[in-house]
């Protein structure tokens, strides 16, 4: 393999010997890091010796799409303590000789980039991306993940926060109303609720989201990508000259804000034989796949979404949930800009079980669209 090098800031990294040094499984933290620091050479000239310090993850000299480990259960496992018979109690009254565990800032960094730009690498060929982390999102991607393990789904959310709207009920009220028989879902998550007859209530609709959210992020086959938008669709040319979704074009969101005002800044992509769009009603980035699939000339128009009627919004929501063009899958309120249905205002029973109808509609075509995408 060839030796390779990175120059940042004035000095110059042996990446195959850090890579190998940091990695080793039998040498401890402290070790890594102060063989870590060695393999830097010395700065040279004036300039060098006054680059700040740099620090890298391990890197390869290419890239492997990594697949999912089909082995792997994706039922959430419970974190082991490092010291399990100790409990927050046990800190009562000692507060004056507290004190936290030794740590280098380097370390914090490393921590982080590392494992980010690792899921990176691993995301970076998908099965399924979900776009939109709303309560839609959420519900799709819980049941998609916990049906096929198998499965490498990737969560992409515009937010700082996902959750979309699923913080609060209406008009910024707490409590968060579902009609049955959604009732159903949140037996299957784990939420508590008061049962009104037709309805239920949700205390405060945070526990839903956070309920579904921290669900979600333990199953192993599944990565969340918040604070990062989708800003273009990847297509395929058909047999048929017909065009198909395969994948999507990601950037940071505050990149994505500032294209108007700044250079040329180039996003990044994600390969996946089918995409699930959640990303709710028309806005500065609601229902941008399906505003693509308009200007791409996939779809005619967008039907436009109706005023408020419950009771025929959520039926029509869940019912019409379904792959718009091969390899997009569009739910949510998403879906009422293309059908032009009605919007059901603050009851989220359709958001729930939208998510769901979308998992089984993906579950029912993934292995055909992914063999249509082998290269």
């Amino acid at each position: 393999m060839p030796m390779l090098w990175l120059r940042i800031y004035g000095l110059e990294l042996d990446l195959d010997n850090t890579s190998e040094r940091i990695m080793h499984p039998n040498t401890s933290r402290l070790h890594q890091e102060q063989h870590s620091r060695k393999s830097f050479r010395t700065p040279t000239t004036t300039r060098d010796k006054m680059a700040p310090p740099a620090a890298i993850s391990p890197v390869r000299d290419y890239a492997v799409p990594v697949m999912a480990n089909k082995s792997k259960s994706s039922t959430p496992v419970p974190t082991t303590a490092a010291n399990p018979s100790a409990k927050v109690e046990d800190m009562f009254g000692k507060w004056d000789s507290f004190k936290f565990a030794p740590i280098r800032e380097s370390q914090v960094s490393r921590a982080m980039t590392r494992r980010y730009f690792s899921d990176l690498d691993t995301y970076a060929e998908s099965d399924v991306v979900i776009v939109g982390a709303g309560s839609c999102g959420l519900s799709t991607a819980y049941v998609l993940a916990k049906a096929r393990p198998d499965l490498k789904i990737a969560i992409v959310e515009a937010g700082v926060a996902p959750g979309g709207g699923a913080w609060l009920g209406g008009q910024l009220f707490s409590a968060m109303v579902m009609r049955k028989p959604a009732d159903v879902f949140l037996d299957e998550v784990g939420v508590p609720y008061e049962d009104e007859g037709d309805f239920v209530v949700v205390k405060h609709a945070a526990l839903f989201t956070s309920t579904v959210m921290s669900k979600v992020l333990q199953f192993s086959n599944v990565k969340l990508f918040n604070a990062t938008t989708v800003e273009d669709l990847i297509t395929r040319k058909n047999e048929d000259g017909s065009l198909r979704v395969a994948g999507v074009v990601t950037n940071w969101t505050l990149v994505s804000m500032h294209h108007d005002d700044q250079s040329c800044m180039d996003p990044n992509t994600i390969n996946a034989p089918l995409v699930v769009s959640t990303t709710g009603h028309d806005g500065p980035f609601g229902a941008f796949c399906v505003k693509r699939l308009v200007s791409m000339k996939q779809i005619e128009q967008l039907g436009g979404m109706r005023g408020l009627d419950m009771q025929s919004a959520e039926d029509a929501i869940v019912k019409g949930t379904r792959e718009i063009v091969p390899g997009l899958i569009v739910g949510g309120m998403e879906l009422s800009e293309v059908d032009g249905a009605n919007r059901m205002g603050p009851t989220f029973g359709a958001m729930a079980l939208s998510g769901v109808k979308a998992a089984e509609e993906a579950l029912a075509i993934i292995d055909a669209r992914k063999k249509q995408n082998e290269l």
